[in-house]
């Protein structure tokens, strides 16, 4: 045995943490490749949402109840006024 048992794990230790390194680089152009293929073979249709139109009774305001804003009024006057 011509070699210590400490320098048997590092052996180990970088092989497998190049390893690693090596196999995490090729997914990383990997998925960056697949990436580009499919925006260019298949690519995204665009979607046009139309803006939704406001019902005649949607919340306005002549929703409030008379009586109720003149409270909010109020309120807010009081508020401004401290």
């Amino acid at each position: 045995m011509s070699s210590s048992l400490i320098e048997q794990g590092l052996n180990l230790m970088l092989f497998g943490m190049g390893t690693v390194f090596v196999f995490l680089t090729i997914l990383i152009f990997a998925t960056g490749a697949m990436s580009k293929i499919i925006t260019r073979y298949f690519p995204e249709k665009a979607v046009v949402v139309a803006p939704k139109r406001k019902k005649a009774g949607a919340l306005g305001a002549t929703s409030v109840a008379p009586g109720t804003l003149k409270i909010i009024q109020a309120a807010i006057e009081k508020h401004r006024n401290r």
